[in-house]
């Protein structure tokens, strides 16, 4: 009997620990769905900013996967942290770039690194998925597998972003 309640506890423990992971994956993945929609804004007239706004699109995309898993899988959502992370996400507005009232010529620089770091961590917690998806049948692993193949396509093209926006930004500033 005793090793029967060590098992309910061990699997209690583990699927607190999953919905912790997960609710702390859906509040980045909120703010980083802010942060993108408002990436895509600001480059709406520049080359970049049909793909920009494609990217925002599949990052609202990615976040309504993950809490379509987390519902299949049971998890509750914990608002708090989502909210936390949109006022996060908002605040970040308000940091010392050298520009009071416009926007600084590093914003566009910082934000993409920003998303890129995010997509990186957002295929991390995919990859997580899958290997929990081997055992729990309730996930789909070729879905889990696209969502990871379109995290790495999102990353290869944020670095591309990134490295025009740091070679106008810098190279230019430092000429």
């Amino acid at each position: 009997m005793a090793g029967t309640s060590t098992t309910i506890a061990s699997r209690r423990a583990g699927a607190d620990l999953l919905g912790i992971y997960l609710n702390d994956h859906l509040a980045g993945a909120t703010a980083g769905t802010q942060l993108a929609r408002r990436v895509a804004k600001s480059h709406q007239n520049g080359p970049d900013g049909s793909v920009l706004a494609q990217f925002a699109k599949d990052v609202a995309d990615d976040r309504a996967s993950l809490v379509r898993i987390m519902s299949t899988l049971g998890i509750a959502i914990r608002t708090y942290k989502v909210y936390a992370a949109w006022i996060g996400e908002k605040a970040g507005l308000l940091k010392f770039n050298g520009h009071l009232l416009t926007r600084s010529p590093l914003s566009s620089l910082e934000e993409l690194e920003i998303l890129e770091l995010g997509v990186q961590g957002k295929a991390a917690g995919w990859r997580t998925l899958l290997t929990l998806a081997e055992t729990d049948h309730r996930l789909n692993r070729d879905k889990v597998e696209a969502l990871i193949s379109r995290a790495e396509r999102q990353a290869e093209l944020l670095e591309e972003i990134r490295r025009h926006a740091a070679d106008r930004v810098i190279r230019c500033r430092a000429a």
